[in-house]
């Protein structure tokens, strides 16, 4: 059987989101809205198996046909039949909910590859003999004739989604440090074709910051002649194609270019024939908006989707973020970067939930306060946006999560201009918070017995203090120092003094850059780690407990409770490194363990982790915080900590921010902690994350009705079915199409190909 890293336990937590009293409480005309941006959002979230792998269009398009024509329980008595054991049955089912869950045959978090855990031969007997090839022979043997060798392949390229070759010869001994780290990213992904390196990525983003373009709705193809001359295509997302049009700020970007000596072409229509039927939906949501500004948002959602305009988005970001309050609330488009190796292109997703009154008034109680707690914030008002501008915050009950996952708050939209001059809206999933996080006692690792019932009874309300601090005060915290086209500066040169130098500042973004294009590789990781280190900094404020209910014994076990949960997934992040490649494959967790490493550093005991012998006798850990030391020693080692983080991030300082970031983020075995031997330890004790059972909505008549599933892979899977019920098959083609007419920019994953016509 695979390693344990790289497949679905058959015991994986399955909980389903419960969103029927929020549902209830909607308005018909609420819930017609609800319906056709959810059909938006699901149609739209078709288009990450396209931005995952090469193979999980097709393992969806098998995995689709083969529960259409046969319920779970109808294929278990087939499969049974055929000689699978009950255990072999359910490890498929995991699987297929997996690929669901994920939209991919990669884990949304940490980037993964996880297989079926049972033999291929067994399941191609179940595949090759089922309802739906009986039916559809040709078309099912087509599909895992594809795909079955890429859906079992362990190969090292194809662990991990990532860019380019290993090409450092040898892995440096345990405990030394790590030299070039860029070259390290092994792996798979399709926003770049399998040929293209970190160098490519590179002059992608030159060329796209040169014309102003931005990378989030973008792809890039690298092909080579036969001179060995390589040349490129940036491709956009959208549904118009080569075919003329009404003129648009894209159309005149559609051409052919000369960049540092090789040739770039700017083309649009990926995802289109998926994009069409989002743009359907948006268009028939239109018509039940609550207000202008709902309808201006869709208008230019529309507009985005079918020019390919990335400008277009923005300004219904901009319709978006003047929507104070909705009862519904929504977002859509290519949004987060997380999944790019190169940290430039944006993830398909959209959502759509309902506001709960209750939670969301303590959020406008911490809204109310930010500016004064944005004072505490250890930099100068200098480094600071000129003005607060007073944001949305909402805790919601997602109805719809279109993706590769389910975060549990979000601070968008992403784009740096807009943050820094319009504002942005921050929403916390309550309903995710409720089922995704609850810990049972037994599973609970690395913590000492007498802080497991602490832990348990505070994670809660502890995370949704932090929650709300991350998404309001740390993402939305802090100024860029600009210079625009025009060369204006957005800060007085003379008198803003580095306070890391005492000197005046030296380095600025320059127009067309952001601080996705500029910091790249880590943008998203070392933003996490400055958000999150905020949450940390600002929860042992009085005024902040006191806005979530909590005060004297109860509020300081909540800051304890915080902190402890903070150092503990920092080891557990150890689970999200790869040593042979030398990189994290997950930003929140790479945070963690910046920040576990500072509170390390910080010394005097505040933080110890030491190696034990389990009960079972395997290697195990345990993780102390010393609480009485969290404000004399862990308060002032984070301050200076988020200073630097700011200062540079505000300087566009990308060779500090480089050095100080990596520096705290490489992993060695060097003592005391010894840090690559915990992560075996991490490895063999891990959970995995729970898979989420979301419901449908379908439309009998005028009215909206909600269809909820069990918690079980089994639930997850008839959900799904039952998603697409009027088209279900032709997107399964469409998806299918649209893989095929790329895969020779894939051919032969073990190997870059050399840029095959």
């Amino acid at each position: 059987m695979a390693d344990t890293q790289y497949i679905l336990p058959n015991d994986i937590g399955v909980s389903s989101l419960d969103c029927r009293e929020a549902f209830r409480l909607l308005s018909p005309t609420e819930r017609l809205y609800a319906y056709h941006l959810s059909r938006a959002a699901w149609y739209g979230g078709l288009a990450v198996l396209l931005q995952t792998s090469p193979e999980a269009p097709y393992i969806y398009a098998l995995l689709s046909r083969l529960f259409r024509a046969q319920d779970p329980d109808q294929l278990r008595q087939h499969a049974l039949a055929e000689g699978l054991t009950e255990e072999e049955y359910q490890a498929f089912l995991v699987y297929a909910a997996g690929v669901y869950s994920n939209m991919g045959n990669y884990k949304s978090f940490g980037d993964t590859k996880f297989v079926p855990n049972l033999p291929k031969e067994k399941l191609e007997r179940v595949i090759l003999g089922s309802e739906a090839a009986q039916q559809h022979p040709e078309e099912v043997r087509g599909l895992w004739q594809t795909c079955g060798e890429l859906m079992f392949s362990l190969e090292p390229r194809l662990r991990h989604l990532g860019l380019g070759k290993e090409v450092r010869p040898l892995t440096p001994p345990r405990g030394q440090g790590v030299e070039g780290i860029l070259q390290g990213h092994l792996g798979i992904t399709t926003y770049f074709s399998g040929n293209c390196t970190m160098e490519d990525a590179k002059l992608a983003q030159d060329f796209l910051d040169s014309q102003n373009l931005s990378a989030y709705n973008t792809r890039l193809f690298k092909e080579v002649d036969g001179e060995g001359k390589p040349y490129y295509e940036v491709r956009l997302a959208s549904v118009l194609g080569s075919e003329p049009s009404l003129d648009s700020e894209v159309t005149s970007k559609l051409k052919s270019y000369e960049f540092r000596g090789s040739p770039f072409q700017v083309t649009r229509g990926d995802y289109a024939p998926i994009l069409q039927k989002v743009v359907e939906q948006l268009e028939k949501a239109k018509a039940y908006a609550a207000n202008s500004h709902q309808g201006q948002m869709l208008a230019q959602y529309i507009e985005s989707f079918t020019q390919g305009s990335i400008e277009a988005h923005k300004r219904g970001s901009r319709f978006w973020i003047q929507d104070k309050g909705p009862i519904v609330e929504s977002y859509i488009g290519f949004i987060e970067s997380y999944r790019d190796p190169f940290g430039s292109r944006g993830e398909f997703e959209g959502f759509v939930a309902v506001v709960n009154k209750a939670m969301s008034a303590k959020f406008e109680r911490l809204v109310a306060s930010a500016e004064q707690l944005l004072k505490e914030l250890p930099w100068p008002p200098t480094f600071e946006k000129d003005k607060f501008l007073t944001p949305d915050f909402t805790s919601l009950d997602v109805l719809t999560f279109a993706g590769s996952g389910i975060p549990a708050g979000i601070n968008i939209p992403n784009y740096d201009d807009l943050r820094q001059t319009e504002g942005f809206k921050n929403v916390s999933l309550g309903n995710v918070l409720a089922v995704a996080y609850a810990t049972q006692r037994e599973k609970l690792t690395f913590l000492e017995e007498d802080d497991k019932d602490l832990y348990i009874l505070w994670k809660g309300p502890s995370f949704d203090v932090q929650v709300g601090l991350h998404e309001l005060l740390g993402h939305g915290s802090g100024k860029l120092f600009v210079q625009d086209e025009k060369g204006a500066f957005n800060f007085d040169q003379e008198t803003v003094i580095n306070p890391e130098t005492g000197e005046q500042i030296q380095s600025w973004y320059r127009s067309g850059e952001t601080w996705d294009s500029k910091f790249s590789t880590i943008a998203s990781s070392y933003e996490e780690c400055r958000a999150e280190s905020v949450g940390l900094y600002l929860c042992l404020h009085p005024q902040v407990l006191e806005i979530f209910g909590f005060e004297g014994a109860d509020a300081e076990d909540v800051i304890y409770v915080n902190w402890l949960n903070m150092v503990r997934a920092g080891l557990l992040a150890l689970e999200f490194y790869t040593p042979e490649a030398f990189n994290w494959r997950q930003a929140h967790m790479q945070a963690r363990f910046v920040i576990l490493r500072v509170l390390l550093e910080a010394g005097e005991g505040l933080v110890t982790i030491t190696p034990t012998t389990g009960s079972d006798g395997r290697p195990d850990a345990r993780v102390r915080l010393d609480r009485s030391k969290i404000r004399s020693v862990g308060k002032p080692a984070l301050e200076r900590f988020l200073r630097r983080l700011q200062v540079l991030k505000s300087t566009g300082d990308v060779a500090g921010g480089r050095a100080l970031y990596e520096g705290y983020a490489t992993v060695t075995d060097a003592p005391p902690e010894c840090f690559l031997t915990l992560r075996d330890t991490v490895l063999l004790r891990k959970e995995s994350r729970k898979l989420i059972v979301q419901p449908n909505t379908r439309l009998e008549g005028s009215d909206v009705q909600l269809l909820e599933y069990e918690a079980s892979a089994a639930g997850l899977i008839r959900s799904f079915s039952e998603r697409f019920p009027e088209d279900g098959p032709e997107l399964e083609e469409i998806l299918t199409q649209l893989a095929t007419a790329d895969a020779r920019f894939w051919k032969g994953p073990s190997e870059a190909p050399s840029g095959q016509a």
